[in-house]
């Protein structure tokens, strides 16, 4: 097995990358000082850092910006979609910069700073994304030290000894604690966030929506609410009797970090009994694999994943193109789709299953985000099906 080299630090670093394989590729740090170990993704957004930091499905991930100006626009309190990053820390190639952006209220590095979180930049941000693409997604630590000092043997150490993502539970570290109700709407330029109150509905009654929480972004849920759903949040272990408690007209199981197969220990039986209660059942993301584990299909672990906000979708029914907004690691075998479970929606990228839907119940899912924040909206439809399917 390889060294960790070299084991000198060149002049100026104070930020440094150390993989399991025994690379060390050296930068310069920002935000907060320290190491964090985890998987090292690639993302090829070129809007939404902030977005993509507080998703939870970035959970145990160090991202590697393949946009090389991230912290232009700086920082703000609207461009989140939890209430702290979840993603361990971001490698740049540029410098951050001075914010350049009427909504900014902070640098990114001080965001960075506190919220805890590591930056690495001064990278070349391209060879590591050819690196992942060759050979998967590594384990590795990010680290930052102002004096420069850094225990490269530990680091090595620390990264090979972190077990990975596969067969890693991580819905249950990001999900809410406690049910609440969700009053948030969608943001609007001067307007800010409407209250789900100010927002437009069919009909005088809105359908009711529980919703698992197995780390979902925010902006689900303001979608939800726009396509005219009231929404109860649940967290990732509540029982199917807890859900039932909140009468409602259907279920969404959302996105969230993490193996599916292991939250499936206590996530399936209870996806099961909402899939039989006759309910219209939404998932997407980490929700799509569940459901699609519940219904006896398999997953399994992509060498490199799909991590962005410009992935080809194709949907079967009448061969249109969505672009769409990504952000998984493990993927759903369509080979093991049941004979109720008709596939609708294939990657453009390598022929993955990017959804299905049950034949003998209203139940349906996606394995990519549809509301898309940061990204393209070409699939916001879905969350008029579902809301169309409460109703009906």
């Amino acid at each position: 097995m390889a060294e960790a080299k070299p084991m000198s630090v060149p002049a100026g670093a104070t930020g440094v990358l150390v993989l399991a394989s025994g690379d060390v590729i050296w930068g310069r740090g920002f935000g907060a000082e320290g190491q964090a170990v985890g998987e090292v993704c690639f993302h090829t957004a070129m809007t939404g850092y902030q977005e993509i930091m507080t998703d939870p499905s970035f959970a145990g991930q160090i991202i590697n910006f393949t946009f090389p100006h991230i912290g232009n626009v700086g920082a703000n309190p609207d461009d989140v979609e939890a209430d702290a990053p979840h993603a361990l820390g971001m490698i740049v190639r540029e410098d951050v910069t001075e914010p350049s952006n009427f909504r900014s209220t902070e640098h990114l590095d001080v965001w960075m700073k506190k919220h805890a979180r590591i930056g690495l930049s001064g990278i070349d941000t391209r060879a590591l994304t050819r690196r992942i693409r060759g050979g998967g997604a590594p384990n590795g630590v990010i680290a930052h030290s102002a004096s420069g000092e850094f225990d490269i043997p530990l680091l090595l150490q620390m990264a090979r000894e972190w077990p990975g993502l596969e067969g890693m539970d991580l819905a249950i570290a990001v999900t809410t604690e406690t049910h609440y109700g969700w009053e948030g709407g969608v943001w609007r330029l001067g307007a800010g966030y409407r209250s789900s109150h100010q927002v437009d509905t069919v009909d005088a009654r809105r359908p009711h929506v529980v919703a698992i929480d197995y780390g979902s972004k925010h902006n689900i849920f303001r979608n939800l609410v726009k396509a005219g759903a009231e929404v109860t949040v649940l967290p990732a272990q509540a029982t199917f009797e807890q859900a039932m408690a909140f009468n409602p007209d259907g279920f969404f199981l959302s996105n969230g970090p993490g193996d599916p197969a292991a939250t499936a220990e206590y996530a399936v039986p209870v996806i099961r009994q909402m899939l039989d209660s006759g309910k219209p059942v939404f998932g997407i993301c980490l929700g799509h694999q569940l459901m699609a584990l519940a219904v006896g299909a398999q997953t399994s672990k992509m060498f490199q994943g799909h991590r962005g906000a410009n992935h080809p979708v194709k949907r079967l029914s009448d061969g249109a193109v969505e672009i769409t907004s990504m952000n998984h690691g493990f993927a759903v075998l369509s080979e093991t789709l049941p004979a109720n479970a008709r596939e609708t929606h294939v990657s453009l990228f390598d022929g993955s299953n990017a959804g299905f839907e049950l034949t003998d119940r209203p139940a349906f899912a996606v394995q990519y985000h549809p509301e898309a924040s940061p990204g393209p909206q070409d699939s916001l439809y879905l969350f008029e099906r579902f809301v169309g399917m409460l109703r009906g």
